[in-house]
């Protein structure tokens, strides 16, 4: 099992363009310009690992698109699971994206008061669905 964590950012700056300095405000407006960080995901389930069983993550802002990215992940990765949420309820919710399930998991009002946290229910979930995968294999 592959437990991918989710990406910081999609875009970074290259060291080689980093400035030595602090940019200074009195030189005006500033313009950055970023690259987009190399894709992991399509390695790992072609090449290094493609009998593993693969979650990546898809965090998304906006609610509507959410599924249709997970599943467009899945899609072009041909990997098993995208634990899917949204920046707004990232720590309370998630939705569990397979090829053929959606799978919400949320936290109750009582778990959040007891400090539980979501990834316990992700892991838990993972967890069956792994077994299960396995055991369909062999």
């Amino acid at each position: 099992m592959f437990y991918l964590a989710a990406a910081v950012s999609d875009f970074y700056i290259p060291p080689s363009e980093m400035p030595e300095h602090k940019i200074q405000s009195s030189e005006g407006s500033l313009q950055i310009t970023m690259e987009m960080v190399p894709k992991m995901l399509s390695p790992l389930v072609k090449d290094w690992a493609p009998e593993a069983f693969v979650i990546s993550f898809k965090l998304e802002t906006d609610p509507s698109i959410l599924i249709k990215k997970s599943r467009q992940a899945l899609e072009k990765y041909r990997h098993q699971v995208v634990v899917a949420n949204t920046l707004e309820s990232r720590r309370t919710s998630v939705i569990i994206v397979t090829k053929d399930t959606e799978t919400p998991l949320s936290l109750s009002d009582e778990e959040i008061a007891q400090g539980v946290e979501i990834e316990e229910k992700i892991v838990n979930h993972l967890q069956e669905q792994h077994t299960a995968f396995i055991e369909k294999k062999f």
